[in-house]
């Protein structure tokens, strides 16, 4: 008898969503940086386990939209947390739960979905009743199916996360073959790789305003050799300097580092080529943001 559960991961930016995704699959599907609103569109990972199949959706966090990428980003948060079987919402527990966050309880708690409250970076806290308090709080305000303490960096309370996964999940089918760990195109993939170490590299101005898109991928018909090919968008020319650095030093260490990654997760040796291009307010145009893969008729 086959099993399977779909889980939504929401929660605030900077939460961790994407860390724990990565963590539940096993391998690195999701961009990571301590920037906020790194993952910008849904993002799915697939772990079997036994005969049950667990899918998590990772999806955007929860902030203010500034932009036309921003509504779509929080468009894909509301969807993904309906007509799904059970809503994991993942907070900071160093920080206090604000009304953004309230406003999504509240409604996933009104559709009688199951909700789980995964109160995460446990590990920074050097005062443990502020976590005792911070459940008590909320365990009087929402009807939580359950609340789970948990650190993803020191990889506690992880086990408990995919138990809880695992007794949501009803008799079905397998939606997914049993090799399959996302649903990311490897275009995408790739293109986030590199955006995730342009993002661990820029300073806070830029990173916003700034997407990759892989145009070309593949590999070499006489060597094991995958040629991939990038362009990165920024919004001004200023941008598009600050990316390239002095003496082409910044671009040329982020596709170094892009490439170091994208054949530890390719297996395979990597020639990266990386150009950059600027299209102004891009965030605001719908042509531009749907040629990337991120507008609402991917969702």
């Amino acid at each position: 008898m086959t099993k399977t559960v779909f889980i939504t991961i929401a929660g605030k930016t900077n939460a961790g969503k994407s860390s724990l995704l990565n963590a539940l699959i096993g391998e690195k599907i999701a961009s990571v940086s301590s920037k906020s609103q790194t993952t910008r569109t849904k993002i799915t990972g697939v772990v079997n386990i036994d005969e049950t199949q667990l899918i998590f959706i990772d999806t955007p966090g929860l902030h203010k939209a500034k932009n036309k990428l921003s509504e779509y980003m929080l468009k894909a948060v509301r969807e993904s947390a309906s007509d799904i079987d059970a809503v994991f919402f993942m907070a900071d527990c160093t920080k206090k739960i604000g009304e953004q966050e309230r406003e999504m309880l509240r409604s996933v708690s009104a559709s009688k979905t199951p909700l789980v409250l995964l109160l995460n970076k446990i590990d920074l806290l050097k005062d443990k009743t502020v976590l005792a308090r911070t459940i008590a709080e909320l365990s009087a305000e929402f009807n939580f199916d359950d609340i789970i303490p948990i650190s993803v960096l020191e990889n506690d309370g992880l086990d408990l996360v995919r138990e809880k996964a695992l007794s949501l999940a009803v008799e079905s089918p397998h939606f997914f073959p049993e090799d399959t760990i996302t649903d990311q195109p490897e275009k995408i993939i790739a293109g986030e790789i590199v955006r995730e170490k342009l993002l661990e590299l820029l300073d806070d101005e830029v990173p916003h305003g700034i997407a990759v898109a892989v145009e070309s991928m593949k590999e070499r018909e006489d060597k094991d050799i995958l040629d991939i090919s990038a362009v990165i968008f920024c919004e001004r020319d200023s941008h598009k300097g600050i990316v390239i650095g002095k003496g082409g030093r910044m671009l040329k260490r982020a596709a170094t580092l892009s490439r170091q990654e994208l054949e530890e997760f390719f297996q395979i040796k990597v020639n990266l080529q990386c150009w950059v291009k600027v299209k102004e307010d891009w965030r605001n145009r719908d042509a531009i943001i749907r040629t990337l893969g991120l507008s609402d008729t991917n969702y």
